[in-house]
């Protein structure tokens, strides 16, 4: 079977739930960012909140963009490791549900990882990140035979943080150089850069076909301030560039062209996988035959429907007459 995209990431299983600013300022964390806690701190969190309305599903940043690309209707893989628990099993039926292929096998040791997403009513997210097993992942998971059939491989920087999925993400990389694979990238935090700048130029000038990042992570990898700056600057050390600017849309670069693509204007009610949609948007366009315009602007309205709903998933997946009729004279 061939696949648009197979993925690489940390399998988590997102636990979203709204939260008044009261409850976040009870936890201590600091608003909109991500913080990685013990199994006991995410037990606590989830005990405070349990009174609320809570929804899960699959998540982690590549499995929500390879989730997205299967919402289009794209084929997808996905490669991350999860415990024989009930949560793991969640999160593998999940995947597959949505006709994921993902065959990793789970360990018998450790819990699933979970990600505690709190959402406040400016439309913020917090999350609180229990990685589990996840960060066992090892290059022996990888799949030369999956990630051959593939055109692209995607990989989050998030995997930069721990020695064995850091491994397991550069050995995914030269699978797919190795194969004639396309590799797409995404920084994932602006905290990761304060670590791993000179890593992640190391990629984008080298196996990275195509960079995701927002306007906070460029202007942290360039140093520069201005988008079109920062995206040209980067634009210099690879083929493609997608520079998402939240509200105002976002720029891609491509064969030295910059091409604006508009933001949609809708209520935000939670921010969770907004990149994530907009990454599933560009993949799942350049792949099935779409310029990169027209990628963009699909990208661009699926991030948008996202933020107006809770979670990182569409609540209805885009059918290719949708899709159609969006990018009629586009």
């Amino acid at each position: 079977m061939s696949y648009d995209v197979y993925g690489v990431g940390n399998a988590l299983v997102d636990i979203q739930a709204h939260v008044s600013d009261q409850v976040l300022a009870q936890l201590e964390y600091a608003k909109g960012i991500m913080t990685l806690v013990d199994d006991d701190t995410q037990q606590q969190v989830l005990g405070i909140i349990g009174d609320v309305d809570t929804h899960r599903c699959a998540g982690g940043s590549a499995a929500n963009t390879i989730m997205g690309i299967a919402d289009f209707g794209g084929k997808a893989a996905y490669c991350g490791k999860t415990a024989n628990d009930e949560i793991g099993e969640f999160f593998l039926s999940d995947m597959r549900e949505m006709g994921v292929a993902i065959d990793v096998t789970p360990t018998d040791e450790g819990q699933t990882g979970t990600c505690a997403v709190l959402i406040t009513n400016d439309a913020q997210r917090t999350m609180l990140t229990y990685l589990g097993v996840s960060p066992s992942l090892s290059p022996d998971d990888i799949d030369e035979a999956e990630v051959k059939q593939a055109k692209y491989v995607y990989i989050e920087g998030y995997l930069f943080t721990g020695d064995s999925t850091r491994t397991a993400a550069l050995h995914a990389m030269e699978l797919a150089k190795a194969n004639d694979v396309k590799v797409a990238f995404t920084v994932s935090d602006p905290f990761l850069i304060q670590y791993h700048k000179d890593e992640f130029w190391n990629l984008i000038e080298g196996p990275v076909d195509l960079l995701f990042c927002n306007l906070e992570e460029a202007r942290a990898l360039t140093g520069k301030h201005d988008a079109i700056d920062c995206a040209h600057e980067i634009h210099q050390h690879t083929e493609n560039v997608a520079l998402t600017l939240g509200a105002d849309g976002s720029l891609l670069m491509h064969d030295g062209e910059s091409i604006l693509i508009e933001g949609t204007n809708v209520e935000a009610i939670d921010t969770t996988g907004a990149g994530d949609m907009y990454a599933a948007g560009i993949l799942y366009g350049i792949t099935n035959g779409l310029s990169w315009k027209q990628s963009g602007h699909l990208a661009s309205h699926a991030a948008g429907r996202v933020v107006s709903q809770l979670g990182a998933r569409l609540r209805e997946p885009f059918t290719r007459d949708a899709i159609d009729e969006l990018l009629s004279g586009v």
